[in-house]
């Protein structure tokens, strides 16, 4: 584990340009956490963004640069957390490739996660060979770091346990090269929308770390509440309602007051979305003020990018060696 004794994570995201509070708390909190604990390495999964999207292109640079910025905004250090592209490092192409070998096409469509994505996606009748595919390419890029731990949450379980049987089958095979990773349950918190569905940037229903004080104000404002709590000292029922989904997520000291103000008829839905823009404005301040830092000076970005690829790519093709090593090639 290149000398240390830390677990090795590999994280990844599609580049799907500024990050939202659902994917605040949902990953990118998270890996911020894990930066004492674990060896990170972060990449921009430009390569899985084809799977669904392979014919919109021309967003995937300035989205990729977008999201590298709001993950060092959020506290990843690039020195101690290399981030890249991983389209940027072709040993994942080739990897992906020998594993593609090793596992049957039945086997790829009974995983769940994909059949749920081809489902929603519509795709019954037109789904690529890379989107069923795409879960193998996702262990090829675990595997070829060595990663020990893939924290996920419940629907990415069943990529984690493909992950696991290409690494025992291709250690079976030819030799011991790859650890078997673990994955690691991690409870994503879910921060729904501003309508109370799915936070979405597709759904125009969220509010992004970048938003400035105003922009959340507005969208606070259009936020879903109890529907029969009319007037200001009415009763309400804080379960389900938006406004105070987002409380318990970044005012969590002071949640259960407002629930029971709320509860009785002491805490007008106005009043409560005011001081929640406050809450959020103020929480996010650090945040933009880093942020917009680095936007004024994109050479970091495009130098972490850089170091983190260099990085990256002297791990992976030391793993590539042993690879062709074990299995015979040249």
């Amino acid at each position: 584990m290149s000398g240390s004794k830390k677990p090795r994570i590999l994280s990844g995201m599609r580049p799907t340009g500024k990050l939202h509070l659902g994917n605040y708390l949902g990953a990118l909190q998270n890996w911020v956490a894990l930066q004492d604990s674990s060896e990170n390495l972060h990449m921009v999964a430009d390569w899985h963004a084809l799977t669904t999207d392979y014919e919109h292109v021309d967003q995937i640079q300035p989205n990729t640069i977008e999201m590298v910025i709001d993950w060092l905004a959020a506290g990843i250090d690039p020195e101690q957390s290399p981030v890249f592209i991983q389209s940027r490092v072709k040993e994942h192409a080739e990897l992906h490739l020998l594993f593609s070998m090793l596992v049957t096409t039945s086997r790829l469509e009974r995983n769940p996660t994909v059949k749920e994505q081809v489902r929603d996606l519509h795709l019954e009748e037109s789904v690529s060979y890379g989107h069923l595919g795409y879960p193998v390419l996702q262990a090829a890029d675990i595997l070829l770091y060595k990663a020990n731990l893939v924290p996920v949450g419940e629907d990415q379980v069943p990529h984690v346990e493909l992950t696991r049987e290409i690494a025992r089958k291709f250690n079976s095979l030819y030799g011991e090269v790859f650890p078997v990773p673990d994955a690691r349950l991690t409870k994503f918190a879910r921060l729904p929308g501003l309508d109370g569905r799915r936070m979405s940037k597709s759904m125009d229903n969220a509010i992004y770390l970048a938003d400035s004080p105003e922009d959340i104000a507005a969208k606070v404002r259009s936020a879903y509440t109890d529907p029969k709590k009319l007037r200001a000292n009415d009763p309400g029922n804080p379960d389900g309602c938006v406004v105070f989904a987002y409380h318990r997520a970044f005012n969590a000291p002071n949640a259960d007051p407002i629930d029971a103000d709320c509860r009785a008829g002491r805490l007008g839905c106005v009043v409560n979305k005011k001081n929640l823009a406050a809450i959020l404005a103020e929480n996010l301040r650090p945040f933009r003020e880093r942020r917009a830092d680095l936007a004024a000076h994109p050479e970091r970005v495009h130098e972490a990018l850089r170091h983190g690829e260099e990085r990256a790519r002297k791990i992976a093709q030391e793993t590539m060696r042993e690879v062709r090593e074990a299995m015979k090639l040249p």
